[in-house]
């Protein structure tokens, strides 16, 4: 990681103008922080254009090309991009008001966070992680208004099929299903260190990741853990995207198991059931109902871990819990959320696990509920 981080906050989720003392302030006598409030508000009318900007900017090689010739002069940077003079000063002008690149002296560099971000090229990189929101999360967003009013999510619309949820219908679009891959690949690999860090596996022989996706979290966790297994149940198509990015000494232990996650049984010799970046895509039935059947799977003393977003308890807020809500009701599901830990333990316990806690605080606002079959 490069750069200054603020300790409490590692990996830069948090609004730097946002601070506790000013919320707490405004708790205390009723009042709004206006300033503050209109500075997030100029953000979002304008982010569209800056967030399809920042896009562009790593689509082009803007980032790759200044982390790799720092202090690059605006004639040096156009003879690497290839881009018209006129629109390369547009773009250059939208990046530094991102503050993602500046410009010192005539001479451009990438600032520490986009240095981080935009220029590694590895699995993580956060190119990847926007052009799936731009493709398939922010088009839809057009029709929200209208899926909140219908309960539904009509943005599916646009979609070939007949299918209730993006996930099926992206079957029938297998370049877009790639996208989204790649996209929640490298969202949860930057998210990682908080399941990584914080799910204990001692004196355990096999995890079953339900809805596991390309099996990204499973293979972290078999390497982070030599000893385990792991088994990843998920959709067909996406098992397929899995077999395909298996490889190396990890394939021995991450199997790909594809059916459908409610209809077909859980295998039944794994001593955890893992749901990460899973349950938030449905209701509260379903979830009670995924929960039941992973106590049904596991042994006595066998463990069920949730991973994913939360939304904050007291305060009802979260970027990207906000975010996710908002894509899972007018696209993907038309239903589900950012939950708070509370709900989950409560499905937890309805559920029938016992000794059920929640590891809160974890990198980009989520956190880690797990309990016990007794």
């Amino acid at each position: 990681m490069t750069g200054t981080r603020d300790p409490h906050d590692p990996h830069g989720t948090r609004d730097p103008h946002d601070t506790g003392d000013a919320r707490d302030t405004c708790a205390a006598h009723g009042t709004d922080d206006r300033d503050r409030v209109l500075e997030r508000f100029h953000l979002i009318a304008n982010g569209p254009a800056l967030f399809n900007a920042v896009v562009a900017g790593a689509e082009l090689g803007v980032f790759t090309h200044l982390s790799r010739h720092p202090k690059s002069s605006f004639d040096e940077v156009r003879a690497a991009l290839g881009l018209p003079a006129h629109q390369l000063r547009v773009l250059l002008f939208a990046l530094c008001t991102t503050e993602l690149i500046r410009r010192d002296g005539g001479a451009y560099r990438n600032t520490p966070v986009a240095e981080d971000f935009f220029a590694s090229g590895g699995e993580d990189d956060w190119g990847d992680i926007l052009a799936g929101w731009q493709r398939i999360y922010y088009p839809a967003f057009a029709h929200l208004t209208e899926a909140l009013r219908s309960g539904e999510n009509t943005a599916l619309a646009a979609y070939p099929g007949s299918e209730p949820t993006l996930y099926q219908r992206l079957e029938h679009r297998p370049e877009l299903q790639e996208v989204l891959h790649r996209s929640m690949t490298a969202f949860t690999l930057r998210s990682m260190s908080g399941i990584v860090d914080h799910l204990d596996l001692a004196g355990v022989e096999h995890v079953l990741d339900v809805g596991g996706g390309d099996g990204t979290t499973a293979k972290a966790l078999a390497a982070a853990h030599p000893g385990v297994r792991f088994t990843v149940f998920d959709v067909p198509g996406v098992a397929e995207i899995g077999s395909r990015r298996m490889a190396g000494p990890l394939a021995d232990r991450v199997a790909l198991h594809p059916g459908d996650i409610f209809l077909d049984p859980f295998p039944r010799d794994a001593q955890c059931v893992l749901f990460s970046h899973c349950l938030e895509v449905f209701d509260g039935d379903q979830i009670l109902a995924l929960l039941t059947k992973a106590f049904d799977a596991l042994p006595p003393g066998g463990r069920v871990a949730v991973y994913g977003y939360h939304a904050a308890d007291d305060e009802q807020r979260g970027l990207y819990g906000a975010r996710l809500s908002l894509y899972l009701n007018v696209l993907a599901t038309g239903q589900g959320m950012a939950y708070p830990a509370d709900d989950y333990e409560r499905w937890l316990g309805r559920a029938g696990f016992v000794d059920v806690g929640t590891v809160a605080d974890l990198p980009y606002e989520h956190g880690l509920v797990t309990g016990v079959r007794p």
